[in-house]
């Protein structure tokens, strides 16, 4: 079976949301399930779904992290946490959609999310930090509030 071409458009918006470095990681190995299931991801996905103008890409992200917060997909949730970031989500909105997926979810559905969302912020900042210094220059990118540290420091202070 001959494996199935990638969407150059399909691959252009993956790479946009979810970075240059995650897309390789997926679709670089050579096997047949990779290379069998690739495909399916790039041009279902992101091709047939995420290149429709319809919803803007941002408005996608907010869907994505409901969906997979709610069926405790984390791993899914990780990557798509810093889509979002990369989508223009700031932290005062990334707290609003995981107090939401709590509410109809569930609490053990939204602590995880809230433990992911932490741990990305955390790194994404760490980046920017590391940009901006390797640049001299304050960093662009979305404005970050600092809803989700202050709740980390309240849930921290109740956990003594």
């Amino acid at each position: 079976m001959r494996p199935q071409e990638l969407s150059a458009d399909g691959l252009a918006v993956r790479r946009q949301v979810l970075g240059d470095a995650y897309v390789d990681g997926a679709t670089g190995p050579d096997d047949l399930i990779s290379t069998g299931f690739q495909p399916l991801v790039t041009n279902y996905c992101w091709d047939e779904i995420w290149t429709d103008e319809t919803l803007s890409l941002r408005e996608r992200s907010i869907i994505v992290l409901a969906i997979t917060g709610a069926l405790g997909r984390m791993e899914e949730f990780r990557i798509h946490t810093q889509g979002a970031i990369n989508n223009g989500l700031d932290e005062a909105e990334l707290l609003a959609l995981v107090k939401q997926i709590a509410v109809y979810a569930g609490i053990p559905a939204g602590v995880s999310g809230h433990k992911v969302m932490r741990e990305v912020v955390a790194q994404h900042r760490e980046r920017t930090a590391a940009d901006a210094s390797d640049t001299d220059t304050v960093a662009a990118g979305p404005a970050v509030a600092d809803a989700v540290s202050a709740e980390a420091v309240r849930e921290s202070a109740n956990a003594r």
